[in-house]
Order: C-alpha cells, then structure tokens, then sequence
C-alpha cells in the first residue's frame, strides 16, 4: 500500500534529505507540500497551511513530515493527528517536553502513529555499537560535536532565537546516539552555556554527567573540520569510538565492517514498518537531557555572534 505522505516545512533538510529519500523507497507518494517559501515543482500541490490542505484535498493524506523549526511543530502535529494522520517529527521532536508529552497523549486519544525520527540513530554505525554495550559497564564517555554555524546554518535566524535550541540543534544528535547505544539513562549534573551577548541561544555548551567522566562537548564556532565522535571506554579496557556522526565504528582503534546504511533512506523504511503495523515509536530521552542542561547549566556571555 502506497503512504501518502506531506511535508510540512520546506527548507535545506527536507530539500536534501526527505524528498529524495521519499522518492528512492518506492512505497510513498510525496502527495503534498506545505510551506509558506518559495518551493521548486515537484509534481505535487503546494499549500500555505496543513488547514488548507485538508480543507483541499481531504481523505488524500496518510501521513505529513514536519520539517519546520522545533516552536511550530506541535501546533501542526496536533492538528495532523486530529485529523488521523501519522506523524513523523524532524529533530528535535518539540520545544518543550511539555508539548512532546502533549504530543504522545494526542497521538493516544486519536490513535494516530508518532514517530520520532532522530536521524543521528540511523547512522551505520550506531547498532553495532549498541551491540558491543549490551551489558558492558561504562568507565568513560566523551563527545565532541564541534563544526561551524555557517557552513550548516548559514542565515537562519530561528536557531538563534528562544526554542530554537543554539548548539544544541547539532549537538542534540549526538545525545540522540548516546540514548540509543547506552543501557543506562544519562543525568546532567552540571553545564556550562555561552551565548554570544547578541543572541537568545548558546554558541557552545559543556556538559558534566553523573557516573564518573562523562563529558558532552559542543562548539558551533568551528572554522575547520567538523569533529562529531563519541567515545566509549569500558571497565573491561575495550575502547568504542563512533566517528563522522556515527557512520563510522571503531573498536580498540580497529575500524568495524558497517552496513551501507544512509540515514534518512533508514528513517522512512523505518516508518513505513511502523505504520503497517499500527505502532509508534517516541524517544524523548534527547530532548530531556537538553532541557535538563537549561535548568542546571550557568550562562556565560561571550563575543557577539556576527
């Protein structure tokens, strides 16, 4: 059976990446695009709102893709799942965990499919890795996620602004790979948030977990290569170390054989398993970690971000 799906939200990543993805499964129809921009012609209908679009073309609609910042998502995805569509949420799900917890009572009481679709999991390296964890005691975890704002954000006022998460909008993918490989749940006990004195959100964070040393390091004012690696070091001496966002694996330095896996190709096979067997699948455990970094972590101002 066909998915009918929309996109809501037009921008770099549904461009880049859910649109092709869409097109290369072979079991959806890209059916609709809502989108308040400028988009190209890709054959199907163009509407300023998801209300237009269910006023225009009712019952023509299995599922919508919401690509647009995190503020607005819950307002279209509520309405989305009134309407018995299955939704699938862009990283990060919500703003809020509040309106994340929202969102799973919705998807409940309407009994519409809700997926989480953090794209960082789906890396080829991250189940094998989960793998090697399985009933591993940790000794040390250290991430780095460092690249430059530019380069992947380049003119895009909404990260800077309340909700629209700063660092964390990258950095949140690697807490998104650490809450799928580790069995244990992460606490923040402490971090450290610097915002340029011109902006609402942090340029750069570091966060402190329980547990023993435990790290997350994340930079937006990289000017070289961007550095996305986790590392993992167990009671037993084996070293863990996932590269390049996940897409790669190594294993006491020794790099592992992965499956040719992209990522959002692996989200959409995902979902489409998921809808045909009337299931959801919410990992909110990413945003909660954020949010608990907010709560505890001290503001430090530097530089204006120009």
């Amino acid at each position: 059976m066909t998915i009918r799906i929309a996109l809501a939200g037009f921008g770099k990543i549904a461009r880049d990446e859910h649109v092709p993805a869409i097109r290369a499964h072979g079991g959806y129809e890209l059916a609709a695009i809502i989108s308040q921009g400028s988009t190209p012609d890709l054959g199907c209908p163009v509407f300023s709102s998801l209300t237009d679009m269910l006023a225009t073309m009712p019952g023509s609609v299995d599922a919508v893709a919401i690509c647009t910042p995190p503020t607005p998502r819950f307002a279209i995805a509520a309405q989305a799942m009134a309407a018995g569509l299955a939704v699938l949420l862009e990283k990060p799900p919500a703003a809020t965990l509040g309106a994340m917890n929202q969102l799973v009572a919705l998807s409940k009481r309407h009994g519409a499919q809700l997926y989480t679709a953090w794209h960082s999991q789906h890396a080829a390296g991250v189940a094998a890795a989960k793998e090697v964890l399985v009933g591993a005691t940790v000794k040390r975890i250290s991430l780095t996620w460092h690249e430059d704002v530019r380069k992947f954000h380049p003119d895009q006022q909404w990260i800077w602004e309340p909700g629209g998460f700063g660092v964390f909008d990258p950095g949140i993918n690697g807490l998104s790979i650490l809450t799928r490989i580790l069995s244990e749940s992460l606490s923040v006990r402490s971090a450290e948030l610097l915002f340029p004195a011109n902006r609402q959100a942090p340029i750069a964070a570091r966060l402190t977990f329980d547990g023993g040393e435990r790290v997350a390091d994340m930079d937006w004012r990289g000017t070289g290569d961007e550095e996305w690696t986790i590392s993992i070091e167990l009671e037993s001496g084996t070293h863990v170390e996932l590269n390049q966002g996940g897409a790669k694996l190594l294993i006491d330095g020794v790099a592992q054989s992965l499956p040719d896996q992209a990522e959002y190709p692996s989200i959409y096979r995902e979902f489409a398993g998921l809808l045909a067997a009337g299931q959801s699948y919410v990992d909110a455990e990413p945003l909660r970690i954020v949010a608990d970094a907010f709560l505890v972590g001290s503001r430090k101002l530097v530089e204006d971000f120009v």
